[in-house]
């Protein structure tokens, strides 16, 4: 199997970022944490983290982006029109007792075709949780990254900043659902399900299959 996927749920809302890597360098998306479990076992493995891949500016996922790109000199990949999120409280934290996300410096990445560790990678433009959420597909792997796009038989909230539910909806029927079936949903929060399983049997979306 071509692509190591780890995860390690980090931060107050236990939020999973994963560690996908593939012939000695590895690529972080989301880490919601401190990220010295990540540090330490990119050490303990050899691995070379390349870049840190944000799904969205939720301050659950973002958490560990300074620390952890002060410790791997990685450059931080998200979308532009994620940035409106950052300057409010549901971005930047510090609100119901959160802590605030320490600033980060990040590179903008549009939809499209892009490679990580020698991987060909789709970066799919997913809103409708937030501003600019982006999913990133490895169809060698059969895997795809989806933040808080789509959960085992749930969906992502879209009552903060900027969440529309309509577009939510089309997101994963236009850009999830039209992935191979057996492919790996990995989500933000909880386990791993399939594009099958979401198809079959997510509540959200049953009168689309029928």
């Amino acid at each position: 199997f071509l692509m190591d996927v780890r995860v390690f749920p980090l931060g107050p809302l236990q939020t999973n970022c994963f560690l996908l890597s593939n012939q000695g360098e590895a690529v972080a998306v989301d880490p919601g944490g401190d990220p010295a479990v990540l540090v330490d076992f990119l050490e303990a493995e050899n691995l070379k983290l390349t870049h840190i891949l944000n799904t969205h500016f939720h301050f659950d996922h973002i958490y560990g982006n300074a620390a952890l790109a002060k410790a791997t000199d990685a450059p931080i990949l998200a979308s532009p029109d994620g940035a409106p999120v950052l300057a409010t409280e549901t971005g930047a934290g510090g609100f119901m007792g959160f802590p605030r996300v320490e600033d980060f410096d990040y590179d903008p990445i549009e939809p499209g075709k892009t490679e990580f560790v020698g991987l060909e990678c789709r970066v799919l433009a997913t809103p409708g949780h937030a501003p600019g959420s982006l999913s990133f597909y490895f169809p060698a792997a059969g895997a795809v990254f989806s933040g808080d796009l789509i959960f085992q038989r749930s969906i992502g909230r879209t009552d903060f900043y900027g969440g529309d539910m309509n577009l939510l909806l089309a997101s994963v029927r236009n850009e999830i659902f039209t992935l191979p079936e057996e492919t790996i949903i990995y989500p933000g929060h909880g386990d791993a399900t399939t594009v099958a399983e979401e198809k079959q049997h997510n509540p959200y979306f049953t009168d689309f299959i029928r």
